[in-house]
């Protein structure tokens, strides 16, 4: 009955009524997508995959365009039942063809998928590390920077913040960063002293962990404030992705219980290098979105 199944494939274009089976599909890999997060990623882009007869759906593949002329791919994954079939190559070049060719397109790549990508054409511009922490630990004197002051975001700080995160990420990413602060358990703004908006950061509450990120600060001192703020009163696991360089930020975050559990590379194609960005970047949304 399987083998037959397995011959009846379609490919499909994911709404919100496929939300709870992309949720299945994701936990059988041990992903933690959930209804928020799958809700902002078709509110910012696509999701593409495979169904069976049965309706099940056994792969998956989002592309997140942004503004100008970059776009995210991530949700890479096929059920273990359907592996082999070349699926995780077709929704992937779903995705590549569902934006213009001058596009130029990053993901970060599992150990498992680093080969299927670089067959398709992507070479590795860069790292992230994967940080976990069971349990943050909150120093008896709050972390204090008397040159900036932490504030709750306002929607009046919309466009400063847009602005912030095109430098620091390299791209603007408006209906992005507008559904992810939607989704966001905090966001907190970075205000030098004469009041002007110099950093941010969202945290997000997922099923397992609170996710950290963007946080975008001007130096790792801000940027270590604003962890400090997003996590000191959580309860439970947290995670950041943080990118390559920010050395003195990842030996804050290792004495804050923060352990590195891998080192994934950030992939493109259609370019040679990752987009121009201006190193305040210290934490990024999640790997699905770059």
């Amino acid at each position: 009955m399987v083998t037959s199944n397995k011959s009846i494939l379609e490919l499909f274009q994911f709404d919100k009524c496929d939300v709870p089976k992309l949720i299945e599909l994701s936990a059988s890999v041990g992903w933690d997508y959930d209804e928020k997060e799958i809700g902002t990623v078709l509110s910012s882009g696509k999701i593409f995959g495979h169904k069976n007869a049965e309706g099940e759906i056994v792969s998956s593949s989002a592309i997140i365009p942004y503004d100008t002329s970059l776009a995210s791919i991530g949700m890479v994954i096929v059920n273990k039942n359907f592996r082999g079939m070349g699926l995780g190559k077709k929704v992937t070049k779903e995705c590549i063809e569902s934006v213009s060719k001058e596009t130029s397109i990053m993901l970060i790549a599992t150990e498992e998928g680093t080969p299927l990508y670089e067959k398709m054409g992507f070479h590795t511009v860069g790292f992230v590390h994967k940080y976990l922490c069971d349990n943050y630990q909150i120093d008896t004197a709050p972390l204090i920077n008397s040159h900036i002051s932490i504030e709750e975001f306002s929607e009046i700080d919309f466009e400063k913040l847009l602005k912030l995160d095109e430098g620091a990420f390299g791209d603007k990413r408006t209906h992005f960063l507008r559904n992810r602060i939607k989704q966001s358990e905090k966001c907190l703004v970075v205000k030098d002293k004469i009041g002007t908006i110099v950093g941010y950061g969202l945290s997000i509450l997922g099923p397992i962990n609170l996710i950290l990120g963007p946080i975008v600060a001007p130096d790792f001192q801000s940027a270590s404030v604003l962890i400090d703020k997003l996590s000191s009163k959580h309860q439970g696991k947290l995670r950041i992705d943080v990118p390559s360089g920010n050395i003195e930020f990842m030996v804050f975050l290792e004495k804050k219980g923060f352990v590195n559990v891998s080192q994934p590379p950030i992939m493109v194609i259609n370019s040679v290098n990752m987009p121009s960005r201006n190193n305040t970047l210290f934490g990024i949304a999640a790997q699905i979105f770059g």
